[in-house]
């Protein structure tokens, strides 16, 4: 027998030939389940469909662009395995699952350029307010889902990091003992920092206390931060907890502890948002927030898609993020 042909899969899967055609390209909607059929027969019968020329019949390129602002001072650790890293390799299982390429755009310095990047859509991670990123898509026409709000960008389909959420769970922890607590953000305006921020000084103000709170540009990443923290530290000595939303912020905040003479956690509970491994390799380990980043890199991947299909789909209700508690928080009981 010769190579199956569209033709052939179409009959055995009981749909037309256009269907299978849309089920590989993307360039209509196809019902899940109708996909994964023809998916699962086309696997059986050994028939490849040929991307090539669907992208000439298309005009697409088949491919995503993955793409975020923040830099890798603070977007992953020293071996690039962090909060980028994480968000990518799930993204790409689910593109590829989809017949679609991903490309990893790395952060963008002031001279760099994107024109020669040719996708049919993006994704943008945690955009912050006024995003050049944003600018460049969106001068170009090009469909773009944001992971996580886009601060003053309504009109932005995006995946709901839930940081109202994560704010909660962090600020409850830490408010649970005695003393201050101090809050050390980004100066780049995120939602999740000003969600964060806002929580915080409304919790400041219920207590009647003066909050404690202070900025670092990302893009001096732990040192920065190091630096930043210890003065705030030097100048309150009420303080005995610190949320740091950024785990290379936080691995910083450790580092200035010490030098202050500050004992974690029994002089200074830390905790963190990303469960990376800046958080499970630090000394302590720190505290974090399992954001679920798998399934919302997966969502955006959808919601990116079914609007390249012209397909006007919700992205569905993801997990709620949860506290993982270490030794940077918890005091231990027993006498020192």
């Amino acid at each position: 027998m010769g190579k199956p042909t569209i033709a052939d899969l179409a009959k055995a899967a009981g749909v037309s030939v256009t269907t299978v055609s849309h089920a590989f390209s993307g360039r209509r909607y196809v019902e899940p389940e109708t996909r994964k059929r023809i998916e699962m027969l086309a696997q059986d019968m050994g028939y490849r469909p040929n991307h090539r020329a669907q992208r000439l019949r298309t005009g697409r390129a088949g491919s995503i662009a993955l793409v975020s602002s923040m830099p890798f001072a603070v977007a992953a650790g020293p071996s690039r395995l962090g909060f980028l890293m994480e968000i990518a390799a799930a993204a790409a299982v689910t593109a590829f699952a989809r017949g679609i390429s991903l490309c990893l755009v790395p952060p963008l310095g002031p001279r760099d350029r994107l024109d020669a990047l040719e996708v049919d859509g993006a994704i943008v991670v945690e955009p912050e307010r006024d995003d050049p990123v944003l600018d460049f898509f969106s001068s170009r026409g090009t469909d773009v889902v944001c992971i996580g709000r886009a601060p003053g960008r309504d009109d932005l389909p995006f995946v709901d990091l839930q940081s109202a959420a994560t704010a909660h769970l962090l600020l409850d922890h830490l408010l649970a003992g005695d003393g201050r607590l101090g809050l050390i953000t980004g100066v780049q305006r995120r939602n999740s920092y000003i969600e964060m921020e806002a929580d915080y000084a409304q919790r400041m103000a219920e207590r009647g206390v003066a909050p404690l709170a202070i900025r670092v540009d990302e893009q001096g990443g732990e040192q920065a931060a190091a630096v930043a923290a210890e003065g705030l530290l030097r100048d309150n000595p009420s303080i005995s907890a610190l949320c740091v939303p950024v785990d290379a912020f936080a691995t910083g905040v450790l580092s200035a502890a010490h030098a202050a003479g500050r004992r974690i956690p029994h002089d200074l509970r830390i905790a963190t948002r990303y469960d990376g491994m800046r958080a499970k390799l630090a000394t302590p380990p720190l505290t974090a927030v399992d954001l679920h980043l798998g399934e919302v890199a997966a969502a955006a991947v959808d919601l990116l898609l079914s609007r390249l299909e012209q397909v006007n789909v919700e992205p569905g209700n993801l997990p709620p993020p949860s506290l993982i508690l270490r030794p940077s928080s918890l005091i231990s009981r027993r006498n020192d």
